[in-house]
């Protein structure tokens, strides 16, 4: 098992299922109505989300996936309101509006980030729907790599074995986000996702790891599955493959603010990524990072591919620290999704001292993230001469990635750092010491497309040469 950030933008997924309209007020709650024992709550903010199916969807487009997605929705304002939000997130809406029932709406009544109260609006589609839904799925099985069943239990569904069936025909692993207490209807699915308690109804309680897999293994005998994914709150997730073998996987969030669509997070994670290419169990560990994320946010609230990346960096340590080129680019890329500014500069950093320190400093103030590009051995020897450098530069980058000021460390081989630099595109280049603008290497590349170049000063006016040459002479002295 390995976390990595696959290529999503590969990747397509067909998304079928029960769409709904998650909508939220805020407001301050001060008294208690007069009329009942009640909060008043003075409504100053609403918003709508996608939800269900369409939730799921939208988690799929913001990892950087297509996606397509079939489902119900009524002739009125919710469904305008999804289809603008949905469409506008790029995702291909192939929706069957229903001639009686409305779009599924769950109003939610927030006051101080708690809920008060919830308020749905639905009716079951009626099953009549069915042959319409079919028919919008086979239009797009031919472009996509995964499909997805989100049921809700609200009717889009209930020709589930029909999808299944014609889905598994056209080659498609169908992944099944299911409901209810008759999995039968799964059956022929590639990939299960129920929660515990929905697992412990069709199976009973499981009071140990080693009764769960049992028990999930029977399951996807029974059904004809390939995998089972059972999520367990606090507890974590079991993913059960075919052959028997479970991989039990910890819960990543350290605090849990709403888990609201969290298992939708967990199914479009598996799908992009399974649709990029990777092994099932590395999708799962990457799912199960994304719930960790999606869990610390208010309502139901889509994982970006920026920010997914950002959590597999801090899992490999590439958040901060020392990186190859590859996976700086990556790196700034994520940064600069969230805005921040970046700052590079370079230089031998042969033995590390206090101006070095200072000017780092200066350096870091300069944006949000700053990364420093070390020459390598060869380029400092043919700079500096035979003798130089004095560490190598795994040591030098290993000593600079420890400052509190740099953020990346990466080494290059050229005489300067232009390639490099071309390849950044920072927003500021600095360098320090005697140099003047016109003078700084790189410079004009930086100002062509609109960056800044700043020249720092060197602080307590020290030099690696300048320490290495009295290094010599206290040895000659001696």
């Amino acid at each position: 098992m390995q976390f990595k950030a696959p290529r999503f933008d590969t990747a397509h997924i067909l998304v079928i299922g029960d769409v709904m309209l998650d909508r939220y007020w805020h407001g301050d709650t001060s008294r208690i109505s007069p009329e009942a024992p009640v909060p008043v709550v003075r409504v100053e903010q609403h918003e709508d989300r996608p939800g269900g199916a369409a939730n799921v969807a939208l988690n799929i487009a913001a990892l950087g996936a297509g996606a397509s997605l079939v489902g119900l929705v009524g002739t009125d304002e919710a469904a305008d309101v999804l289809h603008a939000q949905l469409t506008s997130a790029g995702i291909h809406c192939a929706m069957v509006q229903a001639g009686r029932e409305p779009t599924i709406v769950k109003l939610r009544v927030m006051s101080r980030n708690q809920q008060l109260i919830r308020l749905d609006r639905e009716e079951r589609f009626a099953d009549a729907y069915s042959p319409r839904v079919a028919e919008e799925a086979e239009a797009l099985f031919s472009r996509a790599s995964v499909v997805v069943l989100s049921d809700y239990g609200k009717g889009t569904l209930s020709d589930t074995q029909g999808l299944i069936e014609t889905a598994r025909k056209h080659g498609k692993p169908v992944l099944v986000d299911p409901k209810g207490s008759d999995f039968a209807r799964y059956r022929g699915a590639t990939l299960l996702t129920p929660n515990l308690s929905e697992f412990e109804t069709i199976v009973g309680a499981c009071a140990t790891d080693e009764i769960l897999t049992r028990k999930g293994a029977e399951l996807i005998e029974t059904l004809g599955l390939d995998a089972l994914l059972v999520t367990r709150g606090r507890h974590g997730m079991t993913l059960i493959e075919k052959s028997g073998h479970a991989t039990h996987l910890p819960a990543r969030a350290k605090e849990v603010y709403d888990v609201t669509g969290a298992g939708d997070t967990v199914i479009s994670t598996i799908a992009a990524a399974l649709a990029a290419g990777e092994r099932l169990v590395d999708a799962v560990a990457l799912a199960n990072l994304a719930a960790g994320l999606a869990v610390a946010k208010l309502g139901t609230a889509a994982i970006s591919g920026p920010e997914l990346r950002r959590a597999v960096d801090r899992e490999k340590g590439y958040e901060r620290g020392v990186v190859t080129e590859e996976q700086l680019l990556a790196a700034l890329a994520d940064a600069r999704a969230a805005g921040e500014k970046i700052v590079f500069t370079n230089g031998c950093f042969d033995i590390l001292h206090a101006g070095h320190v200072g000017y780092l400093e200066q350096a870091r103030q300069q944006g949000d993230r700053l990364v420093l590009a070390l020459n390598g051995d060869a380029s400092v020897r043919r700079l500096k001469g035979e003798g130089r450098p004095i560490n190598p530069v795994e040591r030098r980058m290993t000593v600079m990635a420890a400052l509190e000021a740099v953020d990346w460390v990466v080494s290059f081989d050229d005489d300067t750092p232009i390639p490099l630099i071309e390849k950044i595109r920072p927003e500021v280049l600095v360098k320090g010491g005697d140099y003047t603008l016109d003078q700084v290497v790189g410079g004009d590349i930086v100002k062509a497309y609109g960056g800044e170049v700043k020249v720092l000063s060197h602080l307590d006016n020290v030099s690696t040469t300048a320490i290495v040459d009295r290094i010599k002479e206290q040895a000659g002295s001696d």
